[in-house]
């Protein structure tokens, strides 16, 4: 049976969690489902997304809470039968919508971050008042969900007894597949015989880039040819370009910014490296798995592990430590993770299985 399906996301990006949304709507049309992709702030820089058979509105409001009001009315007048949200800030404002609204739509929220950064166990603080705000409207969700089983884990020291189950992003599908074979103009990636070292993010403190390139540099001294090339902009971007320059790795470091589809450099690469300091589930890890890099990664909460294991998937380093992070990468230039091992760990992100643990969550079928 086709359903009205709603799939909210607080803004427009082509990152992170808007881009997993934009996925699961896409995903969920494909199913034969009648899907509106409603899209809160909106980005004049980017086009609203195109998809087949999904019907894109954008409120173009500047903040989630600006979302309330045409939430209300959209369930009102739209009476979708789910609504799947994401972000707790935009979890909490669909729940008190539909609680206004009177709305009968099955609502699954979706956290994406670790708790610890909104909410916190300390009588009248800031995260202790977003935790009561959250418990209140709690009771109207059927189903809260975490991006990783860690993160499950840690809601339950936030909110005792809290109702979230892991389900993962699909993060692997056909039309990311194309996306990945699609040609690129660089010699370093035409050129296997040296490994190309990915890795993509936001270039701020809490991706640790900086510990990245001082791995690198110690890799490089132990004689190891390699190149590395990190996708994405942000506001450390000066101090990275100083630390290549200081290190003389000018010729061997490449930071082209933001590139419109990354996973076609990774499909050309040997490693990828994560060096995050904290996660929640990290995407560029599995996307880069998915196109046959072997992942190196720090051992950050959360994700890595759950994603890696013990060495059997990829390879693991202590967060903060270039060294360790050195060791891991040289552990993948020695060491290539098998193609047939890849598949195996990024089967739980394909979009058949994450809709379908969705629905029987819900208790839905299609």
């Amino acid at each position: 049976m086709a359903l009205k399906i709603t799939v909210i996301t607080p803004r427009l990006a082509i990152a992170g969690v808007p881009l997993a949304q934009f996925r699961f709507a896409r995903a969920l049309a494909a199913r034969g489902h009648d899907v509106d992709l409603v899209i809160g702030q909106g980005d004049p820089a980017i086009p609203l997304p195109v998809f087949e058979n999904v019907n894109v509105i954008l409120f173009d409001t500047p903040r989630v809470a600006a979302m309330l009001l045409p939430t209300i009315r959209y369930l009102r007048r739209r009476r979708p039968d789910v609504v799947f949200s994401a972000e707790d800030h935009c979890n909490g404002m669909v729940l008190v919508a539909a609680i206004v609204a009177r709305s009968k739509a099955k609502i699954s929220g979706s956290s994406r971050v670790s708790p610890y950064d909104s909410y916190s166990n300390k009588r009248f603080s800031r995260g202790w008042l977003r935790k009561q705000a959250l418990r209140c409207v709690m009771w109207r969700a059927d189903a809260l969900t975490c991006v990783s089983k860690d993160m499950v884990s840690q809601y339950r020291t936030i909110f005792p007894n809290a109702p979230h189950v892991a389900v993962y992003n699909i993060i692997d599908d056909a039309a990311s597949r194309r996306r990945a074979a699609e040609p690129v103009d660089h010699p370093w990636f035409a050129d296997r015989t040296v490994p190309v070292i990915v890795a993509a993010g936001t270039l701020t403190r809490r991706k640790a880039f900086d510990m990245l390139i001082e791995a690198f540099k110690i890799v490089t001294d132990r004689g190891r040819d390699a190149r590395l090339a990190i996708f994405g902009e942000g506001h450390m971007r000066a101090t990275l370009e100083a630390m290549v320059e200081s290190h003389g790795l000018r010729d061997r470091v490449w930071l082209p910014g933001k590139v419109e589809n990354p996973r076609a450099y990774f499909s050309k690469a040997s490693i990828s490296a994560l060096t995050s300091r904290a996660e929640g589930l990290p995407n560029v890890l599995i996307e880069s798995m998915i196109s046959g890099c072997t992942p190196a990664a720090t051992d950050c909460p959360t994700g890595p592990r759950e994603v890696i294991g013990d060495d059997e998937y990829g390879y693991l380093a202590t967060v903060g430590d270039p060294v360790s992070i050195a060791d891991a990468i040289e552990k993948a230039m020695d060491r290539p993770i098998t193609a047939a091992k890849l598949r195996e760990a990024v089967a739980p992100f394909e979009e058949s299985e994450v809709i379908d643990r969705h629905f029987a969550i819900l208790g839905l079928r299609d």
